[in-house]
Protein backbone atom coordinates (compact mmCIF):
# COMPACT_ATOMS: atom_id res chain seq x y z
CA UNK A 1 0.00 0.00 0.00
CA UNK A 2 1.40 3.39 -0.96
CA UNK A 3 2.22 5.80 1.85
CA UNK A 4 -0.04 8.87 1.82
CA UNK A 5 3.05 11.09 1.69
CA UNK A 6 4.56 9.33 -1.33
CA UNK A 7 4.99 11.60 -4.33
CA UNK A 8 3.07 10.53 -7.36
CA UNK A 9 4.12 11.22 -10.90
CA UNK A 10 2.13 13.53 -13.11
CA UNK A 11 3.16 12.43 -16.61
CA UNK A 12 0.21 11.19 -18.64
CA UNK A 13 0.44 8.23 -21.00
CA UNK A 14 -1.57 6.59 -23.75
CA UNK A 15 -4.09 3.78 -23.73
CA UNK A 16 -3.82 0.46 -25.53
CA UNK A 17 -6.60 1.71 -27.79
CA UNK A 18 -4.74 4.88 -28.78
CA UNK A 19 -1.52 2.96 -29.46
CA UNK A 20 -3.40 0.40 -31.55
CA UNK A 21 -5.02 3.16 -33.59
CA UNK A 22 -1.63 4.78 -34.19
CA UNK A 23 -0.06 1.48 -35.28
CA UNK A 24 -2.99 0.77 -37.61
CA UNK A 25 -2.78 4.23 -39.14
CA UNK A 26 0.96 3.88 -39.73
CA UNK A 27 0.52 0.48 -41.39
CA UNK A 28 -2.21 1.81 -43.69
CA UNK A 29 0.02 4.73 -44.68
CA UNK A 30 2.58 2.09 -45.62
CA UNK A 31 0.11 0.53 -48.04
CA UNK A 32 -0.78 3.93 -49.50
CA UNK A 33 2.74 5.39 -49.77
CA UNK A 34 4.83 2.24 -50.11
CA UNK A 35 6.68 2.90 -46.85
CA UNK A 36 5.57 2.79 -43.22
CA UNK A 37 6.55 6.09 -41.56
CA UNK A 38 8.87 6.29 -38.55
CA UNK A 39 6.35 8.57 -36.84
CA UNK A 40 2.60 8.93 -37.24
CA UNK A 41 0.01 11.48 -36.17
CA UNK A 42 -3.04 9.82 -34.61
CA UNK A 43 -6.43 11.31 -33.76
CA UNK A 44 -7.49 10.31 -30.24
CA UNK A 45 -11.08 9.80 -29.10
CA UNK A 46 -10.90 13.01 -27.04
CA UNK A 47 -10.13 15.08 -30.15
CA UNK A 48 -6.39 15.46 -29.57
CA UNK A 49 -3.88 14.71 -32.30
CA UNK A 50 -0.72 13.06 -30.99
CA UNK A 51 2.47 11.96 -32.72
CA UNK A 52 3.65 8.41 -31.97
CA UNK A 53 6.98 6.75 -32.76
CA UNK A 54 6.64 3.66 -34.96
CA UNK A 55 8.88 0.61 -34.70
CA UNK A 56 9.26 -2.47 -36.92
CA UNK A 57 7.94 -0.63 -40.00
CA UNK A 58 7.73 -2.82 -43.06
CA UNK A 59 5.79 -3.41 -46.26
CA UNK A 60 5.66 -6.73 -48.08
CA UNK A 61 4.14 -8.23 -51.21
CA UNK A 62 2.98 -6.83 -54.52
CA UNK A 63 -0.34 -5.79 -56.02
CA UNK A 64 -3.39 -7.03 -54.15
CA UNK A 65 -1.13 -9.13 -51.93
CA UNK A 66 0.47 -6.06 -50.31
CA UNK A 67 0.72 -6.09 -46.53
CA UNK A 68 2.08 -3.62 -43.99
CA UNK A 69 3.24 -4.00 -40.40
CA UNK A 70 3.74 -1.37 -37.66
CA UNK A 71 4.27 -1.34 -33.90
CA UNK A 72 3.64 1.39 -31.35
CA UNK A 73 5.08 0.72 -27.90
CA UNK A 74 2.73 1.83 -25.15
CA UNK A 75 3.96 4.52 -22.79
CA UNK A 76 1.67 4.54 -19.74
CA UNK A 77 3.29 7.67 -18.35
CA UNK A 78 3.52 7.60 -14.58
CA UNK A 79 0.62 5.16 -14.28
CA UNK A 80 1.61 1.75 -12.81
CA UNK A 81 -0.12 -0.15 -15.59
CA UNK A 82 0.73 -3.78 -16.34
CA UNK A 83 0.39 -3.00 -20.07
CA UNK A 84 3.13 -0.37 -19.99
CA UNK A 85 5.68 -1.06 -22.75
CA UNK A 86 3.28 -3.41 -24.55
CA UNK A 87 3.94 -3.68 -28.29
CA UNK A 88 0.62 -2.73 -29.89
CA UNK A 89 1.02 -4.24 -33.32
CA UNK A 90 -1.02 -3.71 -36.47
CA UNK A 91 -0.87 -5.88 -39.59
CA UNK A 92 -2.96 -4.60 -42.48
CA UNK A 93 -3.82 -6.48 -45.66
CA UNK A 94 -5.83 -5.56 -48.75
CA UNK A 95 -9.25 -7.17 -49.29
CA UNK A 96 -10.19 -6.38 -52.91
CA UNK A 97 -13.49 -8.29 -52.59
CA UNK A 98 -14.72 -5.90 -49.83
CA UNK A 99 -14.38 -2.35 -51.17
CA UNK A 100 -15.04 0.33 -48.58
CA UNK A 101 -14.96 -2.02 -45.60
CA UNK A 102 -12.59 -2.10 -42.65
CA UNK A 103 -12.38 -5.46 -40.83
CA UNK A 104 -10.95 -5.29 -37.33
CA UNK A 105 -9.48 -8.59 -36.11
CA UNK A 106 -7.73 -9.76 -32.97
CA UNK A 107 -4.36 -11.47 -33.22
CA UNK A 108 -2.06 -13.09 -30.69
CA UNK A 109 -2.15 -11.48 -27.25
CA UNK A 110 -5.52 -9.79 -27.70
CA UNK A 111 -8.13 -11.55 -25.60
CA UNK A 112 -11.14 -13.38 -26.99
CA UNK A 113 -14.56 -12.69 -25.46
CA UNK A 114 -16.15 -15.91 -24.19
CA UNK A 115 -19.00 -14.60 -22.01
CA UNK A 116 -21.87 -12.21 -22.74
CA UNK A 117 -22.36 -9.02 -20.78
CA UNK A 118 -19.36 -6.99 -21.96
CA UNK A 119 -21.04 -5.25 -24.85
CA UNK A 120 -18.79 -7.19 -27.22
CA UNK A 121 -19.54 -10.12 -29.49
CA UNK A 122 -18.86 -13.50 -27.93
CA UNK A 123 -16.07 -15.13 -29.91
CA UNK A 124 -14.73 -11.78 -31.07
CA UNK A 125 -11.66 -9.83 -29.97
CA UNK A 126 -11.68 -7.89 -26.70
CA UNK A 127 -11.43 -4.51 -28.39
CA UNK A 128 -13.79 -2.15 -26.61
CA UNK A 129 -16.27 -0.02 -28.58
CA UNK A 130 -14.50 3.35 -28.35
CA UNK A 131 -11.06 2.01 -29.35
CA UNK A 132 -12.75 0.03 -32.13
CA UNK A 133 -14.32 3.19 -33.52
CA UNK A 134 -11.09 5.14 -33.09
CA UNK A 135 -8.99 2.53 -34.89
CA UNK A 136 -11.40 2.45 -37.81
CA UNK A 137 -11.57 6.26 -38.01
CA UNK A 138 -7.78 6.53 -38.20
CA UNK A 139 -7.61 3.74 -40.78
CA UNK A 140 -10.19 5.44 -42.97
CA UNK A 141 -8.42 8.80 -42.73
CA UNK A 142 -5.08 7.26 -43.71
CA UNK A 143 -6.53 5.06 -46.47
CA UNK A 144 -8.43 7.78 -48.31
CA UNK A 145 -9.20 6.77 -51.87
CA UNK A 146 -7.67 3.30 -51.37
CA UNK A 147 -10.94 2.22 -49.75
CA UNK A 148 -12.76 3.02 -53.00
CA UNK A 149 -10.83 0.16 -54.60
CA UNK A 150 -10.69 -2.41 -51.82
CA UNK A 151 -11.31 -3.20 -48.18
CA UNK A 152 -8.74 -3.43 -45.42
CA UNK A 153 -8.24 -6.19 -42.85
CA UNK A 154 -6.59 -4.78 -39.71
CA UNK A 155 -5.25 -7.31 -37.20
CA UNK A 156 -4.23 -5.99 -33.79
CA UNK A 157 -1.87 -8.16 -31.76
CA UNK A 158 0.25 -7.82 -28.62
CA UNK A 159 3.28 -10.14 -28.37
CA UNK A 160 3.40 -9.86 -24.55
CA UNK A 161 -0.37 -9.86 -24.17
CA UNK A 162 -0.79 -13.39 -22.83
CA UNK A 163 1.64 -12.77 -19.95
CA UNK A 164 0.21 -9.33 -19.23
CA UNK A 165 -3.33 -10.72 -19.09
CA UNK A 166 -2.39 -12.87 -16.10
CA UNK A 167 -2.03 -9.66 -14.10
CA UNK A 168 -5.55 -8.51 -14.95
CA UNK A 169 -9.11 -9.64 -14.16
CA UNK A 170 -9.71 -10.63 -17.78
CA UNK A 171 -10.09 -14.36 -17.17
CA UNK A 172 -12.74 -13.70 -14.53
CA UNK A 173 -14.64 -11.63 -17.09
CA UNK A 174 -14.42 -14.40 -19.66
CA UNK A 175 -11.72 -12.68 -21.73
CA UNK A 176 -9.18 -15.36 -22.54
CA UNK A 177 -5.86 -15.46 -24.31
CA UNK A 178 -4.71 -11.88 -23.88
CA UNK A 179 -5.37 -8.31 -22.83
CA UNK A 180 -8.24 -6.03 -23.71
CA UNK A 181 -7.81 -3.02 -25.98
CA UNK A 182 -9.22 -0.19 -23.88
CA UNK A 183 -9.53 3.56 -23.57
CA UNK A 184 -12.36 6.07 -23.83
CA UNK A 185 -10.23 9.20 -24.27
CA UNK A 186 -6.89 7.79 -25.39
CA UNK A 187 -5.08 9.27 -22.40
CA UNK A 188 -3.97 7.44 -19.24
CA UNK A 189 -3.99 9.58 -16.12
CA UNK A 190 -1.26 8.79 -13.55
CA UNK A 191 -2.45 6.51 -10.79
CA UNK A 192 -6.00 6.64 -12.09
CA UNK A 193 -8.41 4.04 -10.78
CA UNK A 194 -10.42 4.02 -13.98
CA UNK A 195 -9.27 0.60 -15.18
CA UNK A 196 -10.13 -1.15 -11.95
CA UNK A 197 -13.41 0.74 -11.65
CA UNK A 198 -14.35 -0.30 -15.18
CA UNK A 199 -13.46 -3.92 -14.42
CA UNK A 200 -15.82 -3.86 -11.43
CA UNK A 201 -18.66 -2.60 -13.62
CA UNK A 202 -17.91 -5.23 -16.26
CA UNK A 203 -17.62 -7.94 -13.64
CA UNK A 204 -21.11 -7.21 -12.32
CA UNK A 205 -22.49 -7.09 -15.86
CA UNK A 206 -21.01 -10.52 -16.57
CA UNK A 207 -22.35 -11.90 -13.27
CA UNK A 208 -25.82 -10.88 -14.41
CA UNK A 209 -25.54 -13.14 -17.47
CA UNK A 210 -24.81 -16.35 -15.51
CA UNK A 211 -28.44 -17.01 -14.62
CA UNK A 212 -27.62 -17.25 -10.91
CA UNK A 213 -29.40 -13.99 -10.18
CA UNK A 214 -26.70 -13.08 -7.67
CA UNK A 215 -23.42 -11.24 -7.39
CA UNK A 216 -20.94 -11.64 -4.53
CA UNK A 217 -18.92 -8.47 -3.94
CA UNK A 218 -15.69 -8.66 -1.99
CA UNK A 219 -13.01 -6.17 -1.04
CA UNK A 220 -10.00 -8.28 -2.06
CA UNK A 221 -8.52 -11.71 -2.61
CA UNK A 222 -8.71 -12.90 0.99
CA UNK A 223 -12.37 -11.95 1.39
CA UNK A 224 -13.19 -13.44 -2.00
CA UNK A 225 -11.67 -16.79 -1.00
CA UNK A 226 -13.79 -16.66 2.15
CA UNK A 227 -16.95 -15.76 0.20
CA UNK A 228 -16.40 -18.57 -2.32
CA UNK A 229 -16.31 -21.04 0.57
CA UNK A 230 -19.52 -19.53 1.99
CA UNK A 231 -21.39 -19.59 -1.32
CA UNK A 232 -20.23 -22.83 -2.97
CA UNK A 233 -21.73 -23.84 -6.26
CA UNK A 234 -22.02 -20.34 -7.70
CA UNK A 235 -20.34 -19.74 -11.07
CA UNK A 236 -16.93 -18.13 -10.74
CA UNK A 237 -18.18 -15.11 -12.68
CA UNK A 238 -20.59 -14.31 -9.82
CA UNK A 239 -17.67 -13.30 -7.60
CA UNK A 240 -16.44 -9.76 -8.19
CA UNK A 241 -13.59 -8.11 -6.30
CA UNK A 242 -15.04 -4.62 -6.02
CA UNK A 243 -12.12 -3.21 -4.00
CA UNK A 244 -13.12 0.28 -2.88
CA UNK A 245 -15.82 0.76 -5.52
CA UNK A 246 -19.00 -0.19 -3.67
CA UNK A 247 -21.12 2.48 -5.32
CA UNK A 248 -20.20 1.37 -8.84
CA UNK A 249 -20.80 -2.26 -7.97
CA UNK A 250 -24.21 -1.64 -6.38
CA UNK A 251 -25.43 0.84 -8.98
CA UNK A 252 -24.48 -1.55 -11.76
CA UNK A 253 -26.16 -4.46 -9.94
CA UNK A 254 -29.41 -2.52 -9.79
CA UNK A 255 -29.08 -1.34 -13.38
CA UNK A 256 -28.70 -4.90 -14.71
CA UNK A 257 -31.52 -6.23 -12.53
CA UNK A 258 -29.69 -8.38 -9.97
CA UNK A 259 -32.00 -9.03 -7.01
CA UNK A 260 -29.60 -10.73 -4.62
CA UNK A 261 -26.31 -9.18 -3.56
CA UNK A 262 -23.76 -10.56 -1.11
CA UNK A 263 -21.02 -8.39 0.39
CA UNK A 264 -18.05 -10.12 1.98
CA UNK A 265 -15.55 -8.13 4.00
CA UNK A 266 -13.56 -7.48 7.15
CA UNK A 267 -14.03 -4.93 9.87
CA UNK A 268 -12.26 -1.93 8.27
CA UNK A 269 -14.07 -1.74 4.93
CA UNK A 270 -17.35 -2.87 6.45
CA UNK A 271 -17.19 -0.04 8.98
CA UNK A 272 -16.85 2.47 6.16
CA UNK A 273 -19.83 0.90 4.39
CA UNK A 274 -21.82 0.94 7.63
CA UNK A 275 -21.11 4.64 8.11
CA UNK A 276 -22.42 5.38 4.60
CA UNK A 277 -19.25 5.60 2.52
CA UNK A 278 -19.67 4.23 -0.99
CA UNK A 279 -16.03 4.70 -2.04
CA UNK A 280 -14.03 3.09 0.75
CA UNK A 281 -10.45 4.05 -0.15
CA UNK A 282 -8.29 5.13 2.80
CA UNK A 283 -7.76 8.56 1.27
CA UNK A 284 -11.48 9.24 0.84
CA UNK A 285 -12.72 9.02 4.44
CA UNK A 286 -11.53 8.02 7.88
CA UNK A 287 -13.02 5.09 9.76
CA UNK A 288 -15.76 6.30 12.09
CA UNK A 289 -14.50 4.76 15.33
CA UNK A 290 -17.32 6.52 17.14
CA UNK A 291 -19.75 4.27 15.28
CA UNK A 292 -17.76 1.23 16.37
CA UNK A 293 -17.88 2.46 19.97
CA UNK A 294 -21.67 2.74 19.70
CA UNK A 295 -21.91 -0.83 18.42
CA UNK A 296 -19.64 -2.02 21.22
CA UNK A 297 -21.80 -0.26 23.80
CA UNK A 298 -24.91 -1.80 22.29
CA UNK A 299 -23.62 -5.33 22.94
CA UNK A 300 -22.55 -4.57 26.50
CA UNK A 301 -18.89 -3.52 26.30
CA UNK A 302 -17.71 -1.51 29.33
CA UNK A 303 -17.76 2.30 28.95
CA UNK A 304 -13.97 2.63 29.27
CA UNK A 305 -13.47 0.15 26.42
CA UNK A 306 -15.99 2.01 24.29
CA UNK A 307 -14.17 5.26 24.97
CA UNK A 308 -10.87 3.68 23.96
CA UNK A 309 -12.40 2.41 20.73
CA UNK A 310 -13.82 5.85 19.92
CA UNK A 311 -10.40 7.43 20.48
CA UNK A 312 -8.54 4.87 18.36
CA UNK A 313 -7.39 5.39 14.77
CA UNK A 314 -8.34 2.02 13.31
CA UNK A 315 -11.24 -0.40 13.16
CA UNK A 316 -8.85 -3.23 13.88
CA UNK A 317 -8.32 -1.88 17.38
CA UNK A 318 -12.04 -2.33 18.08
CA UNK A 319 -11.91 -5.88 16.77
CA UNK A 320 -8.94 -6.70 18.98
CA UNK A 321 -10.63 -5.26 22.08
CA UNK A 322 -13.82 -7.19 21.38
CA UNK A 323 -11.75 -10.37 21.05
CA UNK A 324 -10.13 -9.72 24.41
CA UNK A 325 -13.59 -9.23 25.98
CA UNK A 326 -15.07 -12.35 24.39
CA UNK A 327 -17.48 -10.20 22.35
CA UNK A 328 -15.99 -10.69 18.90
CA UNK A 329 -19.00 -12.52 17.42
CA UNK A 330 -21.73 -10.20 18.77
CA UNK A 331 -19.71 -7.12 17.79
CA UNK A 332 -19.30 -8.22 14.19
CA UNK A 333 -22.92 -9.34 14.07
CA UNK A 334 -23.96 -5.82 15.06
CA UNK A 335 -21.61 -4.40 12.43
CA UNK A 336 -23.03 -6.69 9.72
CA UNK A 337 -26.57 -5.64 10.64
CA UNK A 338 -25.55 -1.98 10.48
CA UNK A 339 -24.10 -2.53 7.00
CA UNK A 340 -27.38 -4.09 5.90
CA UNK A 341 -29.49 -1.22 7.25
CA UNK A 342 -27.21 1.44 5.73
CA UNK A 343 -27.05 -0.11 2.26
CA UNK A 344 -30.72 -1.04 2.07
CA UNK A 345 -31.55 2.47 3.26
CA UNK A 346 -29.84 3.79 0.14
CA UNK A 347 -31.38 1.18 -2.19
CA UNK A 348 -34.80 0.49 -0.63
CA UNK A 349 -36.61 -2.43 -2.21
CA UNK A 350 -34.00 -2.97 -4.91
CA UNK A 351 -32.35 -6.21 -3.78
CA UNK A 352 -31.86 -8.70 -1.00
CA UNK A 353 -28.56 -8.08 0.75
CA UNK A 354 -26.47 -10.60 2.68
CA UNK A 355 -23.35 -9.44 4.54
CA UNK A 356 -20.61 -11.93 5.39
CA UNK A 357 -17.90 -10.98 7.89
CA UNK A 358 -14.56 -12.73 8.30
CA UNK A 359 -11.55 -12.11 10.51
CA UNK A 360 -8.08 -11.26 9.29
CA UNK A 361 -7.37 -14.94 8.67
CA UNK A 362 -10.45 -15.34 6.49
CA UNK A 363 -12.50 -17.20 9.13
CA UNK A 364 -16.21 -16.45 9.29
CA UNK A 365 -17.38 -14.40 12.27
CA UNK A 366 -20.87 -13.19 11.42
CA UNK A 367 -23.60 -12.97 8.77
CA UNK A 368 -26.64 -10.72 8.42
CA UNK A 369 -29.38 -10.45 5.80
CA UNK A 370 -32.08 -8.00 4.81
CA UNK A 371 -34.37 -10.92 3.98
CA UNK A 372 -35.91 -11.68 0.57
CA UNK A 373 -37.59 -9.04 -1.55
CA UNK A 374 -41.38 -8.88 -1.42
CA UNK A 375 -42.02 -6.91 -4.61
CA UNK A 376 -40.29 -4.20 -6.60
CA UNK A 377 -43.03 -3.60 -9.15
CA UNK A 378 -43.86 -0.11 -7.83
CA UNK A 379 -40.29 1.17 -7.75
CA UNK A 380 -39.35 4.06 -10.04
CA UNK A 381 -36.74 3.58 -12.75
CA UNK A 382 -33.21 3.53 -11.37
CA UNK A 383 -30.61 5.98 -12.63
CA UNK A 384 -27.00 5.33 -11.52
CA UNK A 385 -25.03 8.28 -10.20
CA UNK A 386 -21.91 7.59 -12.26
CA UNK A 387 -20.69 7.23 -15.82
CA UNK A 388 -20.02 3.48 -16.14
CA UNK A 389 -17.66 4.12 -19.04
CA UNK A 390 -15.20 5.60 -16.58
CA UNK A 391 -12.14 7.32 -18.02
CA UNK A 392 -9.45 5.06 -19.42
CA UNK A 393 -7.19 2.12 -18.88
Amino acid sequence: MMEKTAKRGTRTGFTTGACSAAAARAAVLGLVDGEVPAEVDCDLPNGQRVRFAVTEPRCEGQGWDRRAHAVVIKDAGDDPDCTDKAWLTADVALRPELPGQVLLLGGFGVGTVTLPGLGLAVGGPAINPVPRQNIEANVRTAAGALLDECGLAVTISVPQGLDMARKTLNARLGILGGISILGTTGIVRPYSTAAYRASVVQGVEVAATTGAGMVVLTTGGRTEKFAIAERPGLPEACFVQMGDFLRYALDTSVKVGLKHIVIGGMVGKLTKIAQGETITHANRAEVDTGLLAELAARIGAPPDECAAIAAAETARFASERMTALGLLGPFHQALAEKVVSTVIGRYPGRFQLDVLVCDFDGVKIAEASSGPLVSDSALPAFEPEFDPAGEDD
